[in-house]
């Protein structure tokens, strides 16, 4: 394969950096409110223990809710045509209700049965990510439509996902601040762990309600010729069934992109891949590396996690630098397999005779999520300039909200499975540190195998796709083409 021609960015379609960093907020609130839940909810087991596939259940059935209102969200985005434009209002509003409903969720007592414990975290979760999806999927469209250029579109989602890695910086520690008496403790002098999670979640709140306006106040959005012509617009459907009608016909164009549906495939499986397995890593590492010392295990995994982190700041850089000579797409093949390498890795340096092994797989994981958030979106921005080309039509709500309700789906069927899968080892609490030898082995080889085999099936899903540099710029040649004829 020949290397590909590197084009330079003209100097008006570049993005100056304090908007890349209001951009960039965005992504850290977006990646705090998707983390935070899943890092915390392990103390509906360890703290009030709650059973696992209950927990698998809390975190299915609201994202299966949150990714149904994506492309509903999406939808409504696009047609919007108010003064402020199609995005900020929602990005705006959605930031403070969003934190809000956070705040509440988390306000648990260990008094309650576990019946009205899952009811009351059931029902706000719901309301949690519709108001997240309010917020979010506006916010992603935005980014997709800052700039046309084919190279600022990744540095872009570079300064993003750079910005947005610092939340997985302070995560990892989520267990362990939850866990410390310094704040929190029961009447025995205890740490408390249930008022250490409602704690965090206030200041959370607070985090996602100051940054999460950011890029509504200070982004603009790039408008093109027509564009508010050509765009579905639920303000001017004459009926609620002709507004629907509109809706479903977008859905389905964008579900016929093959260069779209391979980028949702890669995203499925390396996210959700991780994700699957996201709470075997603390199981492990406690249970394991520890000996069921969770003290232990809650510090490691926050330094491993910190190192993976780090790592991924530098993969951001390399990434985006890689792709401008390579490609987008091979530079994600070659970031991945590092990643593959790194998740193998912790079936040998997860020892308990050697803890401080578990840093040496970090920095190579550091290359998986990092990679797939700074090219995706950017390859996705590529396919909404196709997707025009095509259909005459700006649909980036469209095609970010299904990218995120591909992903979300995947999410829901990862969070459910992951219970099922942690019941499937024998796993038991009450056992403590006593558990079975086969118990042990079978979290080791999820906690390695799975991600490593979803990482090599995303690489298969993104070797074919089509959309090159040269491609980008040619269609973007053509679009100028067409929307400079229009207005003449």
């Amino acid at each position: 394969m020949s290397t590909p021609q590197s084009h330079a960015t003209r100097p008006e379609d570049r993005i100056p950096f304090p908007k890349k960093l209001a951009y960039g907020a965005g992504a850290f609130v977006n990646n705090l409110l998707g983390a935070a839940p899943g890092e915390m909810m392990i103390v509906l087991n360890l703290g009030l223990g709650m059973d696992p596939v209950l927990i698998g259940w809390l975190g299915f059935l609201p994202r299966i809710t949150d990714a149904i209102t994506d492309p509903l969200m999406g939808f409504i985005s696009d047609g919007t045509n108010s003064r402020w434009g199609r995005r900020r209002p929602y990005i705006f509003a959605g930031a403070i209700l969003v934190a809000l409903i956070f705040a509440a969720m988390w306000q648990l007592s260990p008094e309650w049965s576990e019946g009205f414990t899952f009811v009351w975290f059931m029902l706000f979760s719901i309301f949690f990510y519709m108001a997240y999806t309010m917020m979010a999927t506006p916010w992603v469209a935005l980014g997709y439509e800052l700039t046309p250029d084919y190279h600022e579109r990744t540095r872009l989602m570079g300064t993003q996902y750079f910005a947005g890695s610092v939340v997985y910086l302070v995560t990892p520690w989520f267990l362990a601040i939850m866990n410390s008496g310094k704040f929190f403790r029961d009447e025995a002098g205890n740490p408390d762990q249930i008022a250490g999670a409602g704690g965090l979640a206030i200041v959370i709140a607070v985090v996602v309600m100051a940054l999460g306006i950011l890029p509504a106040i200070f982004l603009r959005e790039r408008t093109y010729s027509g564009q508010q012509e050509k765009t579905p617009s639920v303000a001017t459907g004459p009926t609620m069934a002709e507004r629907f009608r509109k809706f479903f016909a977008g859905f389905a164009a964008t579900l016929k992109s093959g260069p779209f549906l391979k980028l949702c495939a890669a995203t499925f499986l390396v996210f959700n891949g991780f994700i699957l397995i996201a709470a075997f890593q603390k199981y492990v590492l406690i249970y394991y590396v520890f000996e069921g010392d969770q003290a232990a295990g809650a510090k490691w995994f926050g330094i491993a996690g910190s190192v993976t982190q780090f790592s991924a700041f530098g993969a951001v850089v390399l990434v985006t630098w890689l792709s401008t000579r390579i490609g987008k797409r091979r530079t994600f093949m070659i970031a991945t397999a590092v990643a593959m390498l790194g998740y193998g890795l912790k079936w040998f340096c997860y020892n308990p005779a050697v803890p401080w092994m578990v840093l040496i797989p970090a920095p190579l994981m550091g290359f998986g999520l990092s990679t797939l958030f700074t090219l995706m979106p950017s390859m996705t921005a590529d396919v909404v300039d196709l997707d025009e080309l095509n259909t005459n039509q700006r649909r980036e709500g469209m095609y970010g909200s299904i990218y995120w309700f591909m992903v979300k789906l995947g999410l829901s069927a990862a969070l459910l499975g992951s219970g099922y899968l942690l019941n499937a080892t024998g796993f038991d609490v009450e056992l403590g540190a006593i558990q079975p030898t086969r118990t042990i082995t079978l979290m080791r080889i999820f906690d390695a195998g799975i991600p490593v085999l979803t990482s090599g099936l995303a690489i298969w899903a993104v070797a074919r796709f089509p959309l090159t540099e040269e491609m980008a710029y040619e269609i973007r040649s053509k679009l100028e083409d067409r929307r400079g004829k229009a207005e003449l």
